[in-house]
């Protein structure tokens, strides 16, 4: 079983950039692939990036415009989501996520959860 917490949000002015960490527990990091995912307020859970368990495979949703990078430090067993540009509407309460096998865009797909950190873009 993994589990994992999530850190690095906070308050920030429109344009302006965070790095976001989820940090796993756990042997067998690189066996599960990794996603972000975020939730803003009245909305549903929206895919932000993922990555394969090798970090050789990543996938972004068109939501991120170029702005998001997804990474991860195996040897840390460590997720990371580089935040550039931020806007708004990038205000939301990011997840990061865990499963055995291949990257996928669904939040179904993942098996476990981390309890969030709170991204807020002001103007």
């Amino acid at each position: 079983q993994v589990q994992l917490v999530e850190s690095g949000g906070g308050l920030v002015q429109a344009e302006g950039s965070l790095r976001l960490s989820c940090a796993a527990s756990g042997r067998t990091f690189s066996r599960y692939a990794m996603g972000w995912f975020r939730q803003a307020p009245g909305k549903e859970r929206e895919f932000v990036g993922a990555v394969s368990g090798s970090g050789g495979t990543k996938y972004y949703a068109d939501s991120t415009k170029g702005r998001f990078t997804i990474s991860r430090d195996n040897a840390k067993n460590t997720l990371y989501l580089q935040v550039n540009s931020l806007k708004p509407e990038d205000t939301a309460v990011y997840y990061c996520s865990a499963r055995i096998g291949s990257i996928s865009y669904s939040p179904k797909d993942y098996d476990y959860w981390g309890q969030g950190t709170q991204v807020t873009v002001s103007l």
